[in-house]
């Protein structure tokens, strides 16, 4: 499918829906990040913007991207409202295709999964290669489809953290793998239902 039907669909997905009034971080971030230094953070698949807004609430700056204009618009009026507009740049990448300039301590990706096509291993080793030496590189995927997830194929298979790492493909004296492991939770999806997940978290850290 080509970018146009990407851009498209995820516009639509946004614009369907009422704007998040406050949005939440994902839970991995709020736990792996939380006593880091803040630093400047790049934010990819940011979505309704919980990530980003919680960043720039503990002292990050932040770099907020998705493909989808709708929401890249919305997370910059709601930093605007809450006076965080100073912390907050949001801006429309159709990754990899485009990629945020920029040097970063944090780079995260929370589940940046897609039906459309999307070359991950070049947008993650972009990812990588865009840390400062001792940042991170945070993705969080699925590791087990939720009730309420937009995909409900049974057939469908999650990556290992492990088989993540192979794919980016990283000289392991620059890199190094902190965390690679299937972890599960207890997740509340958007109807209020509560369901077991499981998320398969990768940690990188430029070491060089």
């Amino acid at each position: 499918m080509s970018t146009t039907d990407a851009v498209t669909f995820w516009d639509g997905v946004y614009a369907t829906r009422p704007a998040a009034t406050d949005p939440q971080p994902n839970y991995r971030l709020a736990e792996v990040v939380t006593g880091l230094p803040a630093g400047h953070a790049l934010d990819l698949g940011c979505g309704d913007g919980g990530d980003a807004l919680w960043l720039a609430r503990n002292g990050w700056r932040v770099t907020a991207v998705d493909i989808s204009a709708v929401a890249v618009e919305r997370l910059a009026n709601f930093a605007r409202a809450h006076g965080l507009s100073d912390r907050i740049v949001a801006e429309s990448h159709d990754l990899p295709g485009t990629f945020p300039t920029g040097r970063f301590e944090l780079v995260c990706a929370h589940y940046l999964h897609t039906a459309f096509d999307l070359d991950r291993a070049t947008v993650l080793r972009a990812a990588a290669h865009a840390l400062r030496p001792g940042g991170v590189l945070l993705v969080v995927d699925h590791g087990s489809t939720a009730p309420w997830s937009w995909n409900q194929d049974r057939d469908v298979r999650y990556p290992t953290p492990h088989e993540v790492a192979a794919g980016i493909d990283l000289d392991p004296a620059t890199w190094r793998v902190e965390r690679a492991e299937a972890a599960p939770r207890i997740a509340t999806g958007p109807d209020g239902r509560t369901a077991e997940v499981v998320d398969h978290i990768l940690l990188i850290r430029r070491i060089a």
